[in-house]
């Protein structure tokens, strides 16, 4: 196991915790998003400091699917920007990791997000004001699936390429499911990365749970100045690393029990070795 994979296994482990301890949060999508967490923060593609989480330098990064603030609480934990103690506060009375992020409570939050579908036009008038500033920074976005389903996902693209953001790379997490069900069921997608290609973006498809492809898809789109947005769709499991949750839409937004927990850190910890896990 990789450092960076033993990173987005520890990230794992530290989202099925935080949840349980809770009682409630959605773990299939911010288990499926781990990899691609660690490799924007931890990869070297993400411009951050968590000593100066308001650096004007900074890339910023949106987090359109905020259900799955855990896993963005994980890598931040991870990273430094507050103690990794606190993950077990969420969802509690007075706690800074409530449900959906808030920009005002934690930093490196750069956007309160939950309601599905805005976080891309967030995204796109960043990169815009950014252009605008003549800065050069970055702005990563990450999508469900089941998002892309929401009109203003694609008011979102059309600006985007119409004003050539290319300073913007939105991630698409492709793990099929969403709470209802198969994304194909409920209101089908289809091939995003054709329909983001025909809105004017740059698409890249990439295996959202190879940490080494990530980190070169999202370097390769980061570093692409030629006049268009960027895609990733990244090719997920939902509940990736927990055999029960896995591609189960039914663990989209249900906490486990004490026996269901024990189970899931007994596979996650035997991933690396229980003596590495928190270190």
């Amino acid at each position: 196991m990789t450092e960076l994979e033993r990173r987005a296994n520890e990230m794992r482990i530290d989202i099925v915790r935080m949840i349980a301890e809770a009682g409630s949060g959605h773990p299939g999508g911010s288990l499926s998003s781990a990899d691609i967490l660690t490799a924007l923060y931890f990869g070297g593609v993400l411009k951050h400091d968590p000593e100066n989480p308001q650096d004007a330098s900074r890339d910023r990064f949106i987090l359109a699917k905020g259900h799955a603030a855990p896993a963005l609480y994980a890598v931040l934990a991870q990273a430094g920007y507050f103690p990794r103690e606190e993950l077990l506060s969420l969802r509690k009375l007075g706690s800074r990791l409530q449900g959906h992020p808030d920009s005002n409570q934690l930093p490196g939050v750069e956007v309160s997000t939950g309601s599905l579908g805005q976080g891309l036009s967030i995204a796109a008038g960043a990169a815009a004001g950014l252009v605008l500033e003549g800065g050069d920074q970055a702005v990563f976005a990450l999508l469900g699936d089941g998002e892309c389903q929401e009109g203003q996902v694609w008011e979102a693209a059309m600006f985007a390429a119409h004003r050539r953001l290319d300073n913007l790379v939105a991630i698409v997490d492709r793990n099929g499911l969403q709470i209802d069900g198969c994304t194909a069921d409920v209101c089908d997608p289809g091939d995003l990365g054709a329909k983001f290609a025909a809105f004017g973006w740059d698409v890249h498809e990439v295996d959202g749970h190879d940490v080494s492809a990530l980190v070169r898809a999202l370097a390769e789109a980061k570093a692409d100045r030629t006049g268009k947005p960027h895609v990733l769709i990244a090719h997920t499991v939902k509940g990736k690393g927990v055999s029960f949750m896995e591609n189960e839409a039914g663990w989209h937004g249900k906490a486990p029990n004490a026996d269901q927990l024990t189970c899931a850190l007994s596979e996650l910890e035997g991933a690396q070795g229980k003596e590495d896990v928190r270190g």
